[in-house]
């Protein structure tokens, strides 16, 4: 944490002195914190990154009465394990805490009658705004009975364009998959993913399929390998690939956890990776990405950046400012040995 300057007197900072060193008015930081007035996402981070470097605190019980805020947002969240929800709740902290603004964790566990209680109980604590999240990207109906708290659903959007969603732009993650792969000398792509009736795997393989097409190639095995998100299902489909299609020399994997087993399949079949094949996963799950013999190429879906995004915007709904819609946060390729 950057020292509180020697000019401060006691070391305690107003909020002129992180106005001054965001390079903003007092007015905007003012704005920027309490969520309210239209500013660019940039501005605000600079005031709240302020707020971090001088210690800034504000006294959140006069704030609490003269702007009727509880300085709460709530976070609901399907994803009971964690594996989604808790980069997006660490990014949407990293937006929010610096401006003091404290986040309540609900799991809904995805059942119905839970995120209704949930609901109830983020209303009677009055909270400033809601994100929510899941840990699948297949749209979700909004939320009932919570107007008029501005809400913003991270990762699994609403069903309502007017809503305001933050989501994983899955062409980016596809497009730097196949484009890396074909940058290698791969054109005999195999594409083994998830559940058909999943967004996720069914808008990977189609922007696959079509990327493929582009370059006037195709699927090794002439179709997607759709299944099941496990390592048991990695190995058996790349067993029916290597019998159909033998001279396929890479596999484009829906996630990390099929990414593995196709590992483990090739290199129990003697077949050499990346020499032979080559792999690509998606998600960049260390667990599963790192511990992976070789260690696995694989997609980021930059999680945390979703949730930082979802925060911000929810700030500025919360300011009267919202921007409904969807927006789209780009993937990242991270190389490793796999490829």
């Amino acid at each position: 944490m950057t020292a509180v300057p020697p000019s401060l007197p006691n070391g305690r900072a107003k909020l002129a002195d992180v106005a001054a060193l965001a390079g903003v008015s007092v007015g905007t930081a003012s704005k920027a914190l309490s969520g309210s007035g239209r500013m660019r996402p940039e501005t605000r981070q600079r005031v709240l990154a302020a707020v971090e470097a001088l210690d800034f605190r504000p006294n959140q019980h006069a704030q609490s009465l003269h702007t009727g805020r509880s300085w709460t947002v709530g976070l609901m969240t399907t994803d009971g394990i964690g594996r989604f929800s808790t980069p997006v709740l660490l990014g949407a902290e990293d937006a929010l805490g610096a401006g003091k603004i404290s986040v309540l964790l609900c799991d809904t566990r995805g059942d119905a009658i839970r995120e209704q209680h949930h609901l109830r109980n983020l209303t009677d604590r009055r909270v400033d705004g809601i994100i929510v999240t899941g840990r699948r990207t297949d749209p979700r109906p909004p939320l009932k009975g919570i107007e008029p708290i501005p809400t913003v659903y991270a990762l699994s959007p609403s069903t309502d364009p007017a809503d305001i969603s933050v989501v994983s732009d899955d062409l980016s993650g596809a497009r730097l998959a196949v484009e890396h792969l074909l940058a290698t000398g791969r054109t005999r792509i195999a594409h083994i993913t998830g559940p058909a009736h999943h967004a996720a795997a069914r808008d990977r393989a189609h922007h696959t399929v079509e990327l493929l097409k582009r370059s006037s190639l195709e699927l090794a095995t002439g179709r997607v390998h759709f299944g099941e998100w496990s390592e048991a299902w990695g190995r058996r489909a790349a067993e029916a690939v290597l019998r159909t299609a033998p001279d396929t020399d890479a596999f484009f994997c829906g996630n990390d956890q099929i990414a593995r087993g196709v590992a483990d399949c090739l290199r129990e079949n003697g077949v050499d990776v990346p020499g032979k094949a080559a792999i690509v996963g998606y998600d960049n799950w260390d667990i599963m990405a790192l511990a992976c013999r070789p260690p696995l190429t694989t997609i980021d879906t930059d999680l945390t950046e979703i949730g930082r995004q979802a925060a911000l915007r929810l700030l500025d709904a919360i300011g009267g400012q919202p921007e409904p819609g969807l927006h789209s946060v780009p993937c990242r390729l991270v190389v490793r040995e796999s490829s």
